[in-house]
């Protein structure tokens, strides 16, 4: 009997496929979304050096609501944009990490570009 691949595993997978294309330089760095069942992370990355630039999640001390909701990432969204421009970052590339570009991710990647990020 032949066993199914479970959801993270795919993801993994579907990842590193797109790690193969998406790099972050230190002139446009790569915005990396983890999506879980209860928060969401962001990170802004320069791959060239290997260091994390800002980053921003649902666990931050003055959000209060649930974190794995569309609202949610509109909001990680928002501060993952205004810490980024306060760094002096304006362009990215974006890393969607393995999901499908909807719900979370893509309300994320909307409310940053809203804030004024370019990708």
């Amino acid at each position: 009997m032949i066993t199914p691949k479970s959801r993270a595993i795919i993801r993994k997978a579907v990842h590193k496929r797109i790690r193969r294309k998406v790099m972050g330089s230190s002139q446009r760095p790569r915005l990396c979304v983890f999506r879980s069942l209860n928060h969401i992370y962001a990170q802004v990355i320069d791959d060239s050096t290997g260091s994390t630039l800002c980053t921003a999640s649902t666990l931050e001390k003055d959000y209060e609501k649930s974190g794995g909701n569309v609202e949610a990432a509109k909001y990680v969204g928002k501060l993952i944009a205004e810490r980024a421009l306060g760094k002096g970052i304006q362009m990215v590339v974006f890393d969607r990490g393995g999901y499908l570009y909807h719900g979370r991710v893509k309300s994320l990647a909307e409310s940053a570009r809203e804030a004024g990020l370019k990708f």
